[in-house]
């Protein structure tokens, strides 16, 4: 059987037109994908969110800040706002948020541990891996963050150890 090259290699700039398409590939991503604006609120997300790393899966979770939607232990325990804990000026992801928003910088594949709060509302420390990068539609700036649960995966790296 003879492939064509050319159509093996396909961009996703010939999708462009298909918006359903690009939608499904996007909530089919084992990651979650985050769209967040300059105040690092969630704007649209794929459903890995609500089923991996939400602490409130039957909440609008739409505007709210990532450190809310995602189960931060400090937004939860300080009751504050995301960017406004105590720990909020050392977090990586904020931080790397901020710089791919400001900066036009692209994270990719930084690490990350932090206690998350489950839907369960149990308390469990979470390795992350996490990319983000600025682009902009209708003139508008907006960070794209993609985060996976790698705990397992560190929790059987210290095991081997």
């Amino acid at each position: 059987m003879v492939h064509n090259k050319s159509l093996a290699n396909t961009s996703f700039s010939i999708l462009s037109k298909s918006s359903e398409f690009l939608n499904l590939v996007i909530q089919n991503i084992n990651s979650c994908v985050l769209l967040l604006n300059n105040k690092m609120e969630l704007q649209a997300y794929n459903d890995a969110l609500k089923t991996i790393f939400s602490n409130k899966p039957e909440e609008d979770i739409l505007y709210h800040r990532c450190g809310e939607v995602i189960g931060c232990a400090y937004n939860v325990e300080e009751a504050k706002k995301c960017g406004e804990t105590s720990h909020c000026k050392t977090c990586d992801i904020r931080i790397s948020a901020m710089k791919s928003y400001l900066q036009d910088e692209v994270i990719y594949k930084e690490h990350f541990s932090r206690p998350f709060y489950t839907q369960k509302g149990v308390k469990e420390m979470k390795h992350l891996q996490f990319s983000s990068r600025l682009f902009t539609y209708n003139r508008e700036k907006y960070i794209i963050l993609m985060i996976e649960d790698i705990t397992r995966l560190v929790n059987l790296e210290e095991k081997f150890q």
